[in-house]
């Protein structure tokens, strides 16, 4: 599982991709999670299968999901309190429920 974690300026994304890929590791899943930003995310998007946009970035959430859409990407609004979960256990559950109710990509 490829994660991409996206904020405005990729400060706040590297933390929380660093204490999610943590959370994983100890988990024993074998997730990578990478920092981006919203600039970047045309790019960045091809690598990812989820993206977690950080919750400063909502008004652009949409137009976020559309661009993922055709790729196959989940997208997943963090909440306001995301930067709080210091071991990325919270941040890592959102992944999971996530995944567990993934659609499949032509109806997102």
């Amino acid at each position: 599982m490829r994660i991409l974690v996206v904020c405005g300026a990729g400060a706040s994304s590297t933390f929380v991709a660093q204490r999610v890929r943590r959370a994983a590791h100890e988990k024993g899943l074998d997730y990578s999670a990478s920092a981006g930003t919203s600039r970047s995310l045309p790019i960045d998007l091809d690598a990812a299968d989820l993206v977690l946009v950080g919750p400063h970035l909502a008004p652009e959430l949409e137009s976020i999901r559309l661009e993922a859409a055709p790729r196959g990407v989940t997208v997943v609004l963090l909440p306001d309190d995301v930067f709080a979960d210091q071991s990325g256990t919270r941040t890592l559950a959102l992944v999971e429920d996530a995944l567990r109710s993934r659609q499949p990509a032509d109806s997102i």
